[in-house]
């Protein structure tokens, strides 16, 4: 059977990448599915701390793969599109729901084109790297539709209300450069670099305690979507449960040693 993910592992860092290179990684209900069996093995995975996610070369995603063939007529295309539309979603918003849950940290790194409901899976990731030759896009006014599974909801989250606004209404795409600009992406890099960036940002993000990172991205997560009181409440909570660790302790002594720490995220 032909795989359309593949998921690899190298230590603490997991990378799952969409392979449909021939179709320019297309989001097919095949794809869908095995992107959230992939996501969901990694969320039992205590060893991977890292996910990157990223597209087999030259696109993350074009977008969805409706399955429409070229010789159908208009009303049977219609048809088989409206039959099709929701387990399509069903499909899609249970890997990004899986992927948005991950304990661990996500960084999409996009190479070329991120497009249509391929531009949403990065918005689901905790980072995102792009390279200089990406494009972010949503174009879907130009087949006669809105942006679904999230694309009116989480694009202004990044961008801003107008910026979306434009982005949505026009069809129009901005590069890496600019999605740095408008805070959409971390950073822009030479395309043939996305990769190495991820890594050395995972990396980084890896010399942490394991803890930690966690309650880290818990508190920003979740805090960001409350008022500023009760976010407060939830990082003061996450700080003494913390304050107990193991980790907690070997971090302000090896300070005091002046050698690197042992986590043993515990």
């Amino acid at each position: 059977m032909t795989r359309n993910v593949a998921l690899t592992r190298d230590g603490a860092i997991a990378t799952v990448t969409l392979d449909r290179p021939d179709l320019r990684n297309s989001l097919s209900d095949a794809m869908l599915t095995e992107l959230g069996a992939a996501f969901a093995e990694l969320r039992d995975d205590a060893a991977v701390r890292i996910v990157v996610v990223t597209g087999a070369p030259p696109v993350f995603s074009a977008g969805a793969d409706a399955g429409l063939k070229s010789t159908m007529s208009p009303e049977e295309r219609r048809r088989a599109f409206a039959e099709r539309k929701s387990q399509f979603r069903r499909l899609f918003e249970r890997a990004n729901t899986i992927l948005e849950g991950l304990e661990q940290i996500t960084i999409a790194a996009v190479n070329g084109h991120a497009i249509g409901i391929g531009c949403l899976v990065p918005l689901c990731c905790d980072f995102i790297l792009a390279g200089d030759n990406a494009k972010f896009g949503q174009p879907e006014i130009n087949l006669g539709i809105i942006p679904g599974a999230g694309g009116t909801q989480r694009l202004p989250r990044f961008v801003g209300k107008s910026k979306a606004m434009e982005m949505c209404l026009t069809g129009d795409t901005v590069s890496g450069l600019e999605a740095k600009s408008l805070g959409l992406v971390n950073n822009a890099v030479p395309s043939a670099d996305v990769i190495k960036a991820a890594e050395d940002l995972a990396n980084r993000i890896l010399k942490g305690a394991p803890t930690s990172v966690m309650f880290i991205k818990e508190a920003i997560k979740k805090g960001i979507e409350l008022p500023l009181e009760e976010g407060l409440r939830l990082e003061a909570d996450l700080s003494s449960l913390i304050g107990s660790t193991e980790d907690a302790k070997e971090g302000p002594r090896a300070f005091a040693e002046k050698r690197a720490p042992v986590w043993k995220g515990k």
